[in-house]
């Protein structure tokens, strides 16, 4: 029978559900509430290490009902996330026409006109409709977007319907984030996933069709056999995993760590703020390895296009 040092435990549990105590600061909870006993006894003050951190969140949405602007700024502000990557993607088991799109982004355009130092936009389309999505690119360029996501399961992300919009992306240096499967799905795949998920493999299959093409896997923590995406995504240099979603269990980030390593992983929320922060605290990460899972890594790879979040 294994022993288990209760102070351990306690401590563990509560580093790594930081969202939970983050919750309580963040509600009016008092000053000794905000503390918790580390490993050795010392108090250890959880907002004070999250706020020390820069943030990029690489995953946010927003629409005028679900995903609303003044939420996503009131976490943000509170949990210290500099920028927020956000778009309103496009519904699933939709179809994803050109005038729903449009409309999509237009509200995206809105939001980083308002918040041009919070919110950093970017593009949803439907490769089903070829010229409109590469007008799309241009036309949201031109109002300051940058970069593809996230897209959703209108079409799987190694269709060649999408080769000529991976093409314009890599002329213009954008990153690629694109839905994977979620919820109930760890194990086998849930049969609600639509037929045109993009899995693991087809991340692998695309990210090697065009090795200088940036791709993001999106969120590793919603639902799908992260141990397996790992693996499979482990030797593809091209692809970034990120990290948001709220099925967080305990190793994730770790495991992560050991096949894709911090020079790949992101940073993200995808609207779950309290565990996209806490799950990278409670992590056995390095002080180095926490500024460039979430925000360095990000950083660099938007500055190739042309935004220089410095």
């Amino acid at each position: 029978m294994i022993r288990i040092n209760r102070r351990r435990f306690v401590a563990n549990v509560v580093i790594s559900g930081g969202g939970l105590m983050l919750g309580s600061h963040l509600m009016g909870s008092t000053r000794k509430e905000e503390t918790v006993y580390g490993t050795e006894n010392r108090k250890r003050d959880l907002m004070q290490e999250v706020l020390k951190y820069r943030k990029i969140d690489t995953h946010g949405h927003v629409d005028e009902s679900n995903y609303k602007v003044e939420v996503n700024l009131d976490f943000a502000d509170r949990l210290g996330i500099e920028k927020i990557m956000i778009s309103d993607f496009i519904r699933p088991h939709t179809e994803g026409t050109p005038d729903d799109f449009r409309t999509r982004n237009d509200f995206v355009i809105k939001c980083i006109k308002e918040h041009p130092d919070r919110f950093i936009g970017t593009v949803a389309l439907n490769p089903k409709y070829r010229k409109e999505s590469l007008e799309e690119i241009d036309r949201c360029r031109d109002a300051g977007m940058i970069g593809l996501g996230e897209l959703y399961n209108q079409v799987n992300i190694n269709d060649p319907l999408y080769y000529p919009i991976i093409e314009k992306c890599i002329d213009l240096n954008w990153n690629i984030m694109m839905h994977s499967a979620i919820g109930y799905s760890r194990v086998i795949l849930n049969p609600r996933e639509p037929k045109n998920i993009s899995l693991p493999e087809d991340f692998a299959a695309v990210a090697g069709r065009y090795p200088e093409a940036m791709f993001q896997f999106a969120h590793i923590g919603g639902g799908i056999d992260w141990e397996y995406a790992c693996k499979v995504l482990k030797d593809i240099p091209n692809v970034f995993v990120e990290l948001s979603g709220s099925n967080n269990e305990a190793n994730m980030i770790d495991f992560a760590m050991q096949y894709i390593g911090e020079d790949r992983l992101v940073f993200g929320c995808d609207y779950s703020f309290y565990q996209g922060v806490g799950h990278m605290l409670s992590a056995k990460l390095t002080d180095a390895q926490r500024k460039k899972i979430f925000f360095e890594n990000i950083s660099n790879r938007l500055k190739k296009g042309g935004k220089d979040v410095n």
